[in-house]
């Protein structure tokens, strides 16, 4: 989310960025400053950083037909990879925004075009996406200056230690500003829970499927770019399902293995969480870690929790075996928090859930991540061209909307012990910059028919089953 609110109006002079560094930060960002910055005229004011805002075709296309979507897909997972290289070129200063930007929306033309074309040969040619080719610089708060000078000298102090320096760790630079983090006690209680009518679904169904000790984890996303390595560019965590990855298909997902004591051979995964420590993890020189700007010590969850629940209204139907369910926005920066759903917090203070900020925990408090997933779906389709549409959220008071009907609510909650005053941040696109709004979690159903069907009654009955 862009930093706005604190910016006083500068003269058409002092709106020229002056400088740009030509480091690779830590968090992924580009430090520019302003004139008036380097005049002093501002000195309180925090460097900006710099990330490249492009329109989100995917979220536009609510029509492909299924002869065009593996096609569509790929010019789609190509977009994301033109954009994560261009901010390569960005932050390592190889091209002038200007002409970065020009050199962009010709490539996204192109690919676009492509994929119009596609859509025209199955019939379903839209309209309007030319103009989405073209992208943007958008700012956003850089580390705070003072987190740069206790970085840089704590890499000073290593470096004069000699061979010793060669074991230390070298501080990410960049990486979340502190106005991203809010100590969780100065959040009021904001979590309202709908009391449930006659006819709800109030049992519970719980799959256990470990923290990730298969040390199962990839940068693909078989949902959103299926057949593309490194669709995410960024590194998932996995639990379920053993063998999930770009080149997944139902069938292969049918036939392997799970970490889930149930047999439950769904896929479940989420972007690591990772200390911003600049320690170099083993995808350090990795596509989807270190060349994607996702660095620092990954952080093992210390607790996993998987449950599907029931609707406060009605009963529930049973899922579709292989339906895909996304929820939040791996582009939230640059979209806007409009789908944004990752909910951050800390042990003992769950009534207060944050979606834009990281919180911090006091001592002997942990941090918690938490993903409600869509509840509703449209009682058709296992997937959406945009992975959305054919699942929505109830509304404040649980109902689903009309043609809508309520399937089990999956909500996985997952527990961190990360160490006092540590910076830490989900992985995320390059561009994203690391952003707590950007978390998200990915499902793909793949549970037998008679599992879920006795996860419905355990629901349906009031039951607590696993």
């Amino acid at each position: 989310m862009s930093q706005k609110g604190h910016k006083r109006r500068l003269k058409p002079s002092h709106k020229i960025l002056a400088a740009m560094s030509a480091l690779v930060l830590g968090g992924g960002g580009v430090v520019l400053v302003s004139q008036g910055a380097f005049a002093g005229q501002d000195s309180r004011r925090a460097p900006v950083t710099a990330t490249i805002d492009c329109p989100d075709v995917g979220d536009k296309l609510n029509n492909v037909p299924d002869q065009a979507r593996g096609e569509v897909d790929k010019n789609l997972a190509q977009l994301d990879t033109q954009v994560a290289d261009a901010y390569k070129q960005l932050s390592s200063g190889q091209a002038k925004s200007g002409v970065l930007l020009g050199g962009l929306k010709q490539q996204r033309g192109k690919t676009i075009t492509a994929l119009s074309d596609t859509l025209g040969k199955a019939g379903a040619k839209p309209s309007g996406l030319d103009a989405l080719s073209g992208c943007v610089m958008k700012e956003a708060a850089a580390a705070d200056p003072a987190d740069e000078a206790a970085q840089a000298n704590a890499a000073q102090g290593a470096a004069a230690q000699g061979a010793a320096a060669q074991a230390a760790p070298q501080l990410a630079k960049g990486g979340p500003a502190r106005s991203d983090f809010v100590a969780i006690g100065k959040v009021k209680p904001n979590v309202n829970k709908p009391a449930a009518a006659a006819g709800a679904s109030t049992g519970s169904f719980a799959v256990q499927c470990g923290r990730n000790e298969n040390n199962h984890f990839n940068p693909d996303n078989v949902i959103v770019a299926p057949g593309v390595s490194n669709g995410a560019h960024h590194m998932h965590d996995y639990v379920g399902n053993k063998t999930t990855d770009a080149f997944s298909t139902n069938n292969s997902l049918a036939q392997s293995g799970t970490t889930c004591t149930n047999g439950d051979q769904s896929a479940y995964y989420w972007p690591v969480l990772r200390l911003r420590d600049g320690k170099a993890e083993k995808d350090a020189k990795a596509p989807g870690g270190g060349q994607d700007a996702n660095v620092g010590t990954i952080l093992k969850p210390k607790q996993v929790t998987i449950d599907f629940k029931g609707s406060p209204v009605s009963k529930v139907t049973a899922m579709p075996r292989f339906m895909r369910i996304i929820t939040g926005d791996a582009k939230a920066l640059t979209n806007g928090n409009g789908n944004a759903n990752a909910s951050w917090s800390c042990t003992g203070f769950e009534n207060r859930q944050l979606k834009d900020k990281y919180p911090v925990c006091p001592k002997g408090s942990d941090v918690v991540r938490t993903f409600n997933f869509q509840s509703c779906w449209d009682g058709k389709n296992i997937d959406s061209a945009n992975h959305r549409t054919h699942v929505d959220f109830a509304d404040a008071n649980g109902k689903c909307k009309k043609g809508f009907k309520a399937i089990p609510q999956l909500v996985q909650r997952i527990v961190y012990s990360v160490p006092p005053g540590s910076q830490f941040a989900v992985d995320s696109f390059p561009e994203q910059l690391h952003k707590a709004q950007t978390d998200h979690g990915d499902f793909i159903n793949v549970m037998s028919n008679g599992l879920m069907a006795g996860a419905v009654r355990c629901i349906n009955d009031g039951r607590a089953c696993r």
